[in-house]
């Protein structure tokens, strides 16, 4: 009979004690309850040593129920079977309840140690039997039905990954010293796990994780089905260049699973673990055109295979960093590797976690991955040289090449585009201002590109409408096409820029879609204020023929002549509003707003040493660019851009009249002006404009317009808005 007990205490029914669910049916759901019994035919022991008995043998089945939840996590069959074709209704392994399941072998380890210790008191000296058991394993029964709750719960609600961590955490917090200490041990073994997947992800740029636990995934997971195996993903991407896996990996590669993130690790630091990986990816893979370029040649570190720690467990990593010939070893020193796993050596060799320790090793790997990614990008790339190539050819700073490529393509300009050849045709006048005005050593000139995106196959039915879009105004950009056809049809003129690895981190398609923004804007109104120039020289070259014709006739003083320098006059107060106006919105355009913020930029980047902290800056001047520039706001850019169409009407139908005859058109041209021009003051001195962003600048360019009060006069007329205003006392005379 003791024996028989005490092999109940480990799982083995027999005659004495009996399972109840031997007679029931294999498909009965486990259930909460006990079900070891005496059996019902034993009548020799006493109703009170019975229930003492069934209380005891209570703790067999727990221990048999959490031998066989070890058992089948630590079963690694699937590894064979992983390349064949899974069974319908097979578990997906994981290896978190792997981990989970050592820790609780650990726990029976002991359990068993204790009855093989009873079993031992119990031969050597006659001692009560019941009451020994009891007393050797009563610590037992606070530990082993809270652990078989446990893994209830984990099997009923198919817990892995993350999950399992987060239940395991809350847990721990509970009020008896021993269960707290065996729940924290079963943590333990799950943060291993956790470690070694963040140690191939943070040294080495590998995600290791097979069976989708890690709270850091592919963005491919999100499209494919569970049964996927990971060797077709790893195939699809090796079948794309460097350049094209590093840019894909790092901007929608990897994205941080919040069904797997557990909650005591907070959001800020899962962005940083995997800004971390992706930092390491990029310099350990570096493209083989870049490192031609620079002269470096690195070799397979000597150290390599001396790497302490968890590259002797994860032979995997050797294998994938052996691979790929190690070419980032320079970018991404051994000894910057070692610091790194050296951190997460002592967050995983701590037998508690603490939330502090791991959240400034997270911040500290994160600082280290920035660093050497700042140094590739902006000192072996030369990120401000491209950053000056932008500034020089999207915000027009190099002025003589964009004020020759106008003059050399104005009388192309005049006429509407062909669908067929437009950009063929200003590659002609672009090359030339290039060899007018580029010199040899601007290496970053062969990088740009002229495009006419809204030409050929981007052209929507909407934009082949060009008499109804007479009237029509372009709302904004979008990416590399105009929303709508303007009225010439070349307002879709539009620059490309060659980015390579690894500046493609640094200046996204959403980046370069906001340069090309800005620079459609700053062309349109470049060209208009040319026009507007070319025109004073037309015009004055006109004039003086017909004076001096009139001249030799004594014609000078007749009233035909008077009525049409009154008109050229009157015409002429109009051109000057309108060069007035463009003119003070170009100058504050490229010095208040863009030198003013390339000034900031410059001041950060000699400042920070952080990638992160460089794309925050430069994401910053960007909007600083769009929104002092008032192309975030409809209103005002509908308005500038109707503005910069009727001066170059105004323009073009001077210059195609003779002697000024037809004046109709352009008293309606200049109406439209004035009534846009006060609108625009007005909208500009509203309220709702006076951002953080744009106020100090916005002041300065309203007070050159309305240096006078003109524009505060006339705009509130037109407004109807009429106020009094504030007279001095020595003028109300007048």
């Amino acid at each position: 009979m003791l024996h028989e007990l005490l092999l109940a205490l480990l799982g083995y029914t027999g005659d004495l004690i009996i399972d109840r669910r031997d007679n029931l049916s294999a498909v009965t759901p486990i259930s909460d309850e006990c079900t070891f019994k005496l059996a019902p035919d034993i009548s020799f022991i006493d109703p009170s040593d019975r229930e003492l008995i069934e209380r005891i043998i209570t703790l067999g089945f727990y221990y048999r129920e959490l031998e066989r939840f070890s058992a089948k996590s630590r079963n690694l069959n699937w590894i064979r079977s992983e390349n064949a074709s899974l069974l319908e209704n097979k578990e997906k392994p994981s290896v978190y309840r792997r981990a989970l399941a050592n820790g609780i072998v650990e726990i029976l380890s002991v359990y068993t140690s204790s009855i093989l210790h009873i079993e031992q008191l119990l031969l050597a000296e006659t001692m009560p039997i019941l009451a020994t058991v009891t007393q050797g394993l009563n610590k037992f029964f606070t530990l082993l039905p809270p652990l078989y709750e446990l893994i209830l719960e984990i099997e009923r609600g198919d817990i892995r990954g993350g999950q399992l961590l987060n239940l395991l955490h809350k847990k721990c917090h509970c009020g008896v010293p021993e269960l707290q200490t065996c729940i924290q041990r079963l943590l333990w073994h799950g943060h291993q796990v956790m470690y070694n997947q963040l140690a191939s992800w943070m040294v080495y740029g590998i995600l290791e994780d097979r069976h989708g636990e890690f709270f850091i995934s592919r963005q491919e997971d999100r499209t494919v089905e569970n049964s996927t195996p990971h060797v077709e993903i790893s195939e699809r991407l090796a079948r794309l260049s460097t350049t094209e896996a590093s840019l894909t990996d790092w901007h929608m590669g990897f994205h941080i699973s919040l069904d797997m993130l557990p909650e005591y690790i907070p959001m800020r630091v899962a962005e940083s673990i995997l800004f971390a990986g992706k930092a390491v990816r990029v310099l350990r893979n570096p493209s083989p055109s870049f490192l031609s370029r620079d002269d470096v040649y690195p070799q397979v570190p000597k150290s390599f295979p001396k790497i302490h720690g968890f590259a002797g467990r994860f032979n995997f990593q050797r294998e994938s960093i052996m691979n790929t010939g190690m070419e980032g070893e320079d970018l991404l020193p051994q000894s910057e590797a070692d610091k790194i796993e050296n951190m997460l050596i002592d967050l995983k060799e701590s037998s508690e976690f603490h939330k502090r320790s791991f959240e400034c090793a997270a911040d500290s790997i994160q600082a280290i991955a920035a660093s050497h990614l700042w140094q590739l990008v902006v000192v072996r790339a030369d990120l401000n040289g491209h950053l000056r190539a932008l500034k020089d050819y999207f915000l027009l700073a190099k002025g003589d090449f964009f004020q020759c490529f106008l003059e050399e393509s104005r009388q192309l300009m005049r006429l509407p585009p062909r669908q067929s050849t437009a950009e063929a045709d200003l590659m002609v006048p672009f090359q030339l201002a290039s060899l007018k005005t580029i010199g040899e050593e601007d290496k970053y000139f062969s990088k740009v590109s002229l495009r006419m995106p809204s030409f050929g196959i981007t052209v929507k039915s909407s934009q082949l409408d060009l008499p109804k879009a007479t009237s029509a105004s372009v709302d904004g950009i979008s990416g590399a096409s105009l929303s709508e056809m303007s009225v010439d049809g070349w307002d879709g003129i539009a620059l490309a820029y060659s980015v390579d690895w690894p500046l493609h981190l640094f200046f996204t398609q959403e980046v370069l879609s906001k340069y090309l923004k800005v620079f459609q804007y700053l062309l349109r109104l470049k060209r208009t204020q040319m026009e507007l120039e070319k025109l004073w020289a037309s015009v004055m070259h006109q004039y003086h023929s017909i004076f001096a014709k009139s001249k030799k006739k004594d014609q000078d003083k007749s009233p035909t002549t008077q009525q049409r320098d009154q008109r050229f006059r009157s015409m002429w107060r109009v051109r000057e509003h309108m060069a007035f106006l463009i003119r003070n919105l170009q100058f504050y355009i490229q010095v208040d707003v863009i030198e003013s913020q390339w000034n900031i930029l410059q001041s950060h980047i000699q400042d920070s040493h952080d990638f992160t902290e460089l794309v925050g800056f430069h994401q910053e001047y960007l909007s600083a660019l769009i929104s002092q520039t008032f192309l975030d706001i409809g209103s005002v850019s509908r308005i500038l851009d109707g503005i910069m169409k009727l001066c170059l009407q105004f323009c073009w139908n001077i210059e195609n009249q003779d002697n000024f005859s037809n004046t109709s058109e352009l008293e309606h041209i200049a109406e439209e002006f004035n009534k846009k021009s006060n609108s625009l003051y007005t909208i500009l001195r509203s309220s709702r404009l006076a951002g953080s962003q744009r106020t100090p600048f916005l002041r300065r360019f309203l007070l050159r317009l309305n240096l006078n009060s003109f524009f505060e006069s006339t705009a509130k007329g037109v407004m109807n808005v009429v106020r009094p205003r504030p007279t001095l006392p020595g003028l109300n005379q007048q």
